[in-house]
């Protein structure tokens, strides 16, 4: 790949794609990109990257760059995100493989060579970020964006915040959203997990300033590697250089001892205070579709702001899936795949984090199995391994099942999980998004064996060694007219979804009115003893107003809203195994739980007017309806 050397560089070669739409009429950063944005994005294969032209400030905005599979791959400089992953399970491969002989280890000094290659290296003098140098560090000049109508205030969102180890000047690059309390102060959300804040607890405790340098934009590419699961201590300008096959160039900030790359566009230099009170930040539109709660975090206090000439602002918004951040996650489970496969579990073949599961909350493991309880195997590697540690939900098929066809991940677990000891259930370490845990980054976990089963993983003797080796699939007549009449009868029950019923498959979907405690665990017990429920062995419950047609959304909004170890049900008698799901909204008064339940993500009636008003001016296209209008709950 040729590195891009801006994010104009960049730009270029989105329009050249036909994947860049530019936008030359006022639109207000705050509230107006983001809905612009988010219909976008919402559209199918992730719409157009946009270049907002006239943002009120003297810098374009760029969105949504990186927001399709065809764009992350421009990013990245391939044609596939496997060409990277198969890259670097070669190079993995090269450096770990037994080496028998002298000439066999010889030839390991070009590789070594290359890898030299990409290692950072510092210029001297001012860099291009440092072009011009603003005489006041007054972030109103800068476009940033406020993009939801319940956000706390304007969030920089596409920061590249570089921090160093006191003790080892060891450089950490990570991605840690910006909330601006003041022209020149910012919240610093890092969270208790990340290095940015086990950096800032090292100097609270030397009792020091902590300088600190946010870079904004430059090649994608470092954008891509700071959001990037690498081991702590890893160099992410190291890694960028190989993923761009160029190295990196640094230059030093003007007021803070610290480095950012010499082509970004835009550089807030300045430090934080450890012995200061925390700020209360927040609350913010997250990548979970719903609002993550305020808290208190430390203050970034700028003393200087330096760009380039040509310089443009980068954003993301976040919220209900897909958006951008979708496809920076598919980027990241591919390129990762093959480290994982090597230094975890070598029995994985491929893995899928659906849009659906906002990297954290769904994992779809395809294994070569060989042994009984090699999925559960898997299932703790992954949930001891850095970022995976925060999973919620894991399902491990065998090598046939397609794990990136929804229906045919079903078809599996209808058929394999067929009693508890088929399931994991466990406490474990949850992202601090995770609204649903049953305590502050601790909550339950959930994993469906569904590989076929070996004899000594089925209970009293129960193995058919013919279907389990042709891994055929479990389908039964539902009798889906009388289920209907006995639900127009119960007085709890919304509606219900019968899709997979009608193709014969034991999933139930449906929406009750939630008014008293541990309601879905009770009537999964009065479902169980109906006939009619003889083979239905999986039954999710959501709230009404839920679009039950709507499989992607239910699936997103199930997976935000349960902590496993609480609304998981597993009811078993001698002839009937089932597994319900709580996935509706919990309350205070009905629910074990001890906070207020955070909103979902949606527009408000004023700014979808005001871009509905403005859409014809935009060189959009035929009017998009605010995604927004789709969600009453």
């Amino acid at each position: 790949m040729i590195p891009y050397k801006s994010l104009s560089h960049f730009i270029q070669v989105l329009e050249k794609n036909n994947e860049l739409i530019r936008i030359k009429t006022y639109v207000d950063p705050l509230l107006e990109i983001a809905e612009i944005t988010d219909r976008i994005s919402k559209q199918p294969g992730g719409g157009k990257a946009l270049l907002f032209e006239n943002t009120g400030t003297g810098f374009p905005l760029l969105i949504n760059s990186m927001g399709s599979e065809k764009r992350i791959c421009l990013a990245l400089g391939v044609k596939n995100l496997d060409d990277i992953g198969d890259k670097f399970s070669s190079f993995l491969n090269h450096f770990t493989g037994y080496k028998s002989n002298i000439w066999q280890k010889l030839k390991m000094l070009p590789a070594l060579k290359e890898v030299s290659s990409w290692l950072p290296v510092t210029r001297q003098g001012r860099g291009l970020c440092q072009q011009v140098v603003l005489p006041s560090t007054d972030l109103n000049k800068l476009p940033v964006l406020k993009c939801w109508p319940k956000d706390g205030g304007r969030f920089i969102t596409l920061p590249l915040v570089h921090t160093l180890d006191p003790d080892s000047g060891i450089r950490n690059v990570g991605m840690y959203r910006m909330q601006v309390f003041s022209n020149d102060t910012t919240g610093m959300h890092w969270h208790r997990h990340k290095t940015g804040a086990r950096h800032f607890n090292i100097y609270k405790s030397q009792q020091r300033l902590m300088p600190v340098a946010v870079a904004l934009g430059g090649d994608p590419v470092y954008t891509y590697s700071a959001t990037a699961p690498l081991p702590d201590n890893v160099d992410e300008y190291l890694f960028a250089g190989f993923l761009r096959n160029k190295r990196v160039e640094l230059v030093k900030c003007l007021t803070q001892d610290i480095q950012v790359p010499n082509d970004a566009d835009i550089v807030l230099e300045g430090f934080v205070d450890p012995a200061e009170p925390l700020a209360w930040e927040g609350p913010f539109g997250d990548h979970t579709g719903f609002y993550s709660l305020a808290g208190w975090y430390p203050v970034f206090h700028i003393t200087c702001i330096t760009h380039r000439k040509d310089a443009v602002y980068p954003a993301t918004i976040v919220g209900i899936p897909p958006q951008e951040d979708a496809w920076i996650s598919k980027a990241t489970e591919r390129i990762f795949l093959a480290p994982m496969r090597i230094a975890m579990a070598n029995e994985i073949i491929d893995i899928n984090l659906p849009v659906e599961g906002i990297a954290h909350n769904l994992a779809i493991v395809k294994i070569n199995k060989t042994y009984p309880g090699q999925a559960f195997k898997v299932m703790n590697a992954l949930w001891g391994a850095g970022q995976m540690m925060f999973n919620k939900v894991m399902i491990v098929t065998g090598p046939e099942t397609d794990i990136f066809s929804p229906l045919e991940v079903l078809k599996s677990v209808i058929s394999n999980v067929k009693n508890p000891s088929h399931i994991n259930i466990q406490l474990g370490p949850s992202d601090v998004l995770d609204h649903a845990s049953r305590s502050f980054t601790y909550g339950g976990k959930l994993c469906l064996d569904a590989t076929s089963k070996l004899p000594e993983e089925c209970e009293n003797g129960k193995y058919n060694e013919q279907t389990s080796q042709k891994n055929e699939i479990d389908k039964f007549d539902f009798d889906i007219s009388s289920i209907r009449k006995l639900f127009e009868n119960n007085n709890d029950i919304g509606s219900f979804n019968p899709f997979f019923l009608e193709i014969g498959l034991g999933l139930l979907i449906l929406s009750i009115h939630k008014n008293r405690k541990f309601q879905a665990k009770e009537m999964t017990k009065l479902f169980m003893q109906s006939p009619l429920f003889e083979n239905i062995h999986f039954i999710i419950f959501t709230d009404v107003n839920v679009p039950l047609d709507n499989i992607s959304f239910i699936t997103w909004l199930v997976l935000a809203n349960i902590d496993p170890l609480r609304d998981s049900y597993i009811n078993e008698n001698e002839e009937k195994f089932c597994i319900s799901i709580d996935g509706t909204k919990k309350i205070l008064d009905t629910d074990d739980i001890h906070f207020e339940w955070p909103p979902i993500i949606i527009s408000d009636n004023d700014t979808i007017r005001k871009v509905d008003e403005k859409w014809p001016l935009m060189s959009l296209g035929e009017l998009i309806n605010s995604p927004s209008l789709n969600i009453n709950i």
